[in-house]
């Protein structure tokens, strides 16, 4: 590992660096969303099995109260996110296209809003064991936009062992600004939860992933970490995309994680800065995963902000509270530009995983035509795992997806880096997608076959 007088040149092999864009919101403080009419908390904003209701439709609940459990050690509890009534449980439009069932809440008008066992959870006397199964009770789930699970990350299987606990504040999407502000408005919630995580996974010692475009955070953590808190402070080139568990871990550690292996094969384990602080407030306050902040940002939006977002409220909400959109707008996306997801809908909520909603006008979105590929070898320069898209790209077109395998397809993360370098269009990840949905398709079919 380099020592830290070169830290801030440290990084991961390939990638790009595509304008950050941060600018509309880098100075915004996070401001509190106010609760609306109408909250949708739909049962699959997760990876995993989606969560069983355990209330009724007319119930009245408090904000923080449990109102669906996780249906298998892959899922997540689901806390109402304020406190009122529960109106509907039923189906209703999801950020990923779906329809799903989803418990609709109507927010009481009247209530002071305090949360429904508010208490702080001594974590002294706990074991690593005990801690996770608390912090599976809170609900929490990757907050980068994975949306995994956090107590099933925090398990580490058997004869496994965690050294390194590597806290993801890269944020290296353009536009988004949501970690940056919970690093700099946040910190001591972070510095906990690191606590909380550290015993948890017996782990040796933390690093926190910082990009250098975020220099004031970076100096700021310094300054305010705990003496006794076994962490460091690891400055990173800005490059994209660097908050990739893979990347982070080479880039901080300068391991190298195998095809088809998971970072606790190399005795780590990554979690979004966003999570950390999350757990940090539950342990101090007994907050479950109810909120989360947000960047609302993009040329589209007519007041760009950093809001803190009850889960569950719509979209559209969003925008009236934001000012409303430009008419010129063209695409919505949940996430950033780089590995957001379109929105068809207004009614669609924000959810658990929801890090950023970005408004993009027929200035940055525009039909482009495609070409034939020049074999120019600027996408195998850009792929952060050293595939060859340029030849899956011919795979993926020709539908031969069994030969893509060979071409080890699977590794593919969909950042999106080739088809960002490609000078003829061509549609690289969308089409490796579709490729990998389609793969999993069939083997899940020929194991129900034998």
């Amino acid at each position: 590992m380099a020592t830290a007088l070169a830290r801030h040149i440290e990084t991961f092999r390939h990638g790009v660096h595509p304008d950050d864009y941060k600018e509309l919101t880098h100075d915004r403080p996070i401001e509190r969303l106010p609760f609306m009419d109408e909250l949708v908390l739909p049962l699959s904003q997760h990876l995993g099995s989606a969560s069983r209701p355990v209330v009724s439709v007319g119930e009245y609940v408090y904000r923080g109260q449990l109102i669906a459990e996780a249906d298998g050690f892959v899922s997540a509890n689901l806390h109402a996110s304020a406190t009122g009534t529960i109106s509907a449980i039923e189906l209703r439009n999801h950020p990923s296209g779906r329809v799903v069932d989803s418990i609709v809440l109507t927010p009481d008008p009247v209530s002071p809003q305090t949360l429904y066992n508010e208490r702080s959870i001594d974590f002294s006397g706990l074991t690593p064991s005990e801690i996770v199964q608390e912090i599976g009770q809170g609900g929490f789930v990757g907050l980068g936009g994975a949306a995994f699970p956090t107590h099933v990350k925090l398990t580490a299987p058997e004869g496994k062992k965690v050294r390194f606990f590597l806290v993801n504040a890269v944020e290296c999407e353009p536009y988004l600004n949501s970690d940056y502000r919970a690093l700099l408005e946040r910190y001591e919630s972070i510095f906990l939860g690191i606590r909380v995580v550290l015993k948890a996974l017996e782990a040796e010692i933390a690093y926190v992933g910082v990009e250098m475009n975020k220099l004031d955070a970076i100096e700021l953590l310094k300054q305010k970490m705990p003496a006794d808190l076994p962490c460091e402070i690891v400055p990173l080139e800005t490059k994209y995309p660097q908050g990739a568990e893979k990347m982070l871990t080479e880039a901080v550690l300068d391991i190298e994680i195998p095809s088809g292996r998971l970072p606790i094969d190399v005795q780590v384990i990554v979690n979004n800065v966003g999570t950390v602080s999350g757990i940090g407030e539950y342990f101090q306050y007994g907050q479950p995963l109810v909120e989360r902040i947000v960047t609302v940002t993009g040329p589209g939006i007519r007041r760009p902000s950093n809001l803190m977002v009850p889960i569950g409220t719509k979209l559209s909400d969003v925008v009236a509270y934001c000012g409303g959109m430009h008419e010129n707008v063209r695409q919505v996306l949940f996430g950033g530009p780089m590995m957001g997801s379109a929105q068809r809908f207004l009614d669609v909520p924000v959810m658990k995983g929801t890090s950023g909603i970005l408004f993009l006008t027929d200035y940055e979105v525009f039909p482009r035509e495609e070409y034939p590929c020049i074999k120019c070898q600027r996408c195998v320069d850009a792929c952060p795992v050293f595939l060859n898209p340029s030849r899956l790209g011919s795979l993926a077109k020709a539908r031969l997806y069994d030969d893509m395998m060979d071409w080890h397809i699977m590794d593919c993360m969909e950042c999106g880096s080739c088809s960002y370098v490609c000078p003829s269009n061509i549609p690289l990840v969308q089409r490796f997608r579709v490729a990998k949905a389609l793969l999993r398709e069939q083997k899940a079919r020929e194991s129900k076959d034998e």
